[in-house]
C-alpha cells in the first residue's frame, strides 16, 4: 500500500512542488542555525553577500536556463548533445569573464570601505567556478523533466552547506569566513557529484557548434534582461539598507521578511498549475474564459491566504523567536513581518495578472512593469529611510511596487477583456465556498458509509 502511494506521488507535479517545499524548509533551517551562530552584523554581511552573489549569477542563469530548455526539450539525441556542449561553452565563457573581473577586484579590495563589498569581491569568482557543473546539470535534468534528479541536486547543494554550518555551530567555530568556506564546499561537492553521476554531461563539450552557440546566445540575450530586472527588484532593498543603515539593520529586515516563503510556495505551485489552463483558454480564442480562469486562481488563493496572513500577524513574535532567537525579540523584525504579511494579500493579484499577460502574448508590458516597479521601490525605500531613519520605512515602502504591479497588470488585462478587481475576490470567495461544500459533502458520505 505504501509502495503504491509512493508510485502515485512519483510524478513531475508532486516532485516539482516537493522541490520548492524542501528547498524552503532547508533554507529556513539554515537560517535558524545561522541567526543563532553569528552576530547580528555578520548576519547582515552574509545576507548582502548572498543577495549580490545570486544577482550577478543572473547573467549566467538568465542567459542559459530558458534557452537551454527551449532548444533541448524534444530534440534529437545529436541535437541534445550539441545544445549541452554549446551551453557548457557559453556558461564557461560567462563564468570565466566573471572570474577574470574578480582578479583586479580582489587585488584592489582594500579600496572598498564597506566590509560586505570586500567579502563579495574576495569570493564571488571562485564560487561561480565551483558551481558551474551543477548549474549545467540542473538545466539538463530540468529539460528532461527529471524532477527527481533536480530535487537531488537542490537537496545536496543546500544539504552539504547546512551540514557544514551545523558542525561549526556545535563546535563553536562559526564565523563569517568559515560560512563562506562551507558555501563554497557545498557547491564544489555538488558539482563533483553531478559530474560523477553523468548529469552534468561534461563530455558533450566537444559536441558544441558555432551555430548552436549563436542560437542560444541570441535567445538568451533577451531573456537575461527580464530575469535581471526581476532579480534587481528583489535585491534593491538589500543594497539600500546595507549602505544606508548598515549590516545589523539588514539582518533584522531579512529576518522579518523571511517568512514570506509561506506565501511564495503556494503561489509558485498554483502558477505552474494555472498556466496550462490559461494557455488552453487563450488558444481556444475564448477571452472571457481566460479572465475567468485568472480570477478563479487569483481570488481563491487570496481567500486561502487570508487565515495564514492573520495568523502570521498575530503570532509574528513567536515566529521571530523561533527563527532568530532571543536577541531579535525586541527588534523591529516582528513588525516588519506583520507589514509584509498584510501586503501579501495583494501578491496573488500581481502574480496572476503577470502570468496572464505572458499567456496573452504581452510580455513587453510585464518587462516595462518590472522596470517601473523597480524604480518605484528604490525611490520609495530611499525616501522612507530618510523620513523614518529605520527599516520600518523600507517595510512600509514595500507596498508601493506591489500596487504599481497590480495597477499596470490590471490596465493591461482590461485592454484584453474588461473586468473589475472586485470580481476577482467575489469569484475567489464563490470558488472557496464551492470547494468547502464539496469537501463537506464527501465527508458526510464517508461517515454515513461507516
Amino acid at each position: 500500500m505504501a509502495f503504491q502511494l509512493l508510485q502515485k506521488l512519483r510524478n513531475k507535479h508532486f516532485l516539482s512542488l516537493a522541490g520548492n517545499g524542501i528547498m524552503s524548509v532547508l533554507g529556513m533551517l539554515n537560517m535558524i542555525i545561522l541567526y543563532r551562530a553569528l552576530p547580528v552584523a555578520s548576519i547582515g554581511m552574509w545576507v548582502f553577500f548572498l543577495s549580490i552573489l545570486l544577482l550577478v549569477d543572473t547573467f549566467r542563469s538568465g542567459f542559459l536556463t530558458t534557452a537551454f530548455i527551449k532548444f533541448y526539450a524534444g530534440a534529437s539525441a545529436a541535437r541534445k548533445r550539441e545544445v549541452v556542449g554549446s551551453a557548457w561553452f557559453i556558461g564557461g565563457a560567462i563564468t570565466g569573464i566573471l572570474a577574470l573581473i574578480n582578479i583586479p577586484a580582489f587585488l584592489f579590495s582594500d579600496w572598498f570601505k564597506n566590509p560586505s563589498v570586500v567579502l563579495f569581491v574576495e569570493w564571488f569568482g571562485i564560487i561561480y567556478v565551483a558551481s558551474l557543473p551543477y548549474f549545467i546539470a540542473s538545466c539538463v535534468v530540468q529539460a528532461e523533466q527529471r524532477f527527481d534528479q533536480l530535487l537531488c541536486i537542490r537537496f545536496l547543494s543546500q544539504g552539504f552547506f547546512i551540514l557544514f554550518v551545523m558542525v561549526m555551530a556545535f563546535t563553536h567555530t562559526a564565523n563569517l569566513q568559515n560560512i563562506i568556506y562551507a558555501y563554497l564546499g557545498g557547491a564544489a561537492l555538488t558539482s563533483i557529484f553531478t559530474i560523477v553521476m553523468g548529469w552534468a554531461r561534461l563530455g558533450n563539450f566537444r559536441d558544441r557548434t558555432t551555430e548552436c552557440i549563436k542560437e542560444i546566445f541570441h535567445f538568451g540575450k533577451f531573456s537575461v534582461g527580464t530575469t535581471l530586472s526581476s532579480n534587481l527588484f528583489g535585491t534593491s532593498n538589500t543594497m539600500i539598507i546595507n549602505f544606508m543603515l548598515g549590516p545589523a539593520a539588514l539582518a533584522v529586515f531579512n529576518l522579518g521578511q523571511r517568512l514570506m516563503e509561506i506565501i511564495e510556495i503556494p503561489l509558485r505551485s498554483f502558477a505552474a498549475t494555472g498556466m496550462p489552463e490559461l494557455s488552453a483558454a487563450y488558444n481556444e480564442g475564448n477571452r472571457p474564459k481566460v479572465i475567468e480562469t485568472m480570477k478563479r486562481y487569483a481570488g481563491l488563493i487570496t481567500i486561502a491566504l487570508l487565515p495564514a496572513c492573520i495568523g502570521a500577524v498575530i503570532l509574528a513574535d513567536v515566529a521571530i523567536h523561533i527563527i532568530g532567537g532571543e536577541k531579535y525579540i525586541e527588534s523591529e523584525a516582528a513588525n516588519i513581518m506583520r507589514l509584509y504579511m498584510t501586503f501579501a494579500l495583494l501578491y496573488p493579484l500581481d502574480r496572476f495578472f503577470a502570468l496572464t499577460l505572458d499567456v496573452i502574448h504581452q510580455p513587453k508590458i510585464n518587462f516595462i512593469k518590472v522596470l517601473i516597479m523597480l524604480a518605484g521601490s528604490v525611490v520609495a525605500s530611499v525616501t522612507a529611510i530618510y523620513i523614518t531613519g529605520s527599516v520600518y520605512g523600507v517595510a512600509i515602502a514595500g507596498v508601493v511596487p506591489t500596487l504599481i504591479g497590480v495597477a499596470i497588470g490590471y490596465w493591461g488585462l482590461n485592454r484584453f477583456e474588461p473586468f473589475s478587481i472586485l470580481s476577482v475576490f467575489t469569484t475567489g470567495y464563490a470558488e472557496a465556498v464551492g470547494l468547502v461544500k464539496i469537501w463537506w459533502g464527501k465527508l458526510r458520505v464517508n461517515k454515513a458509509h461507516q
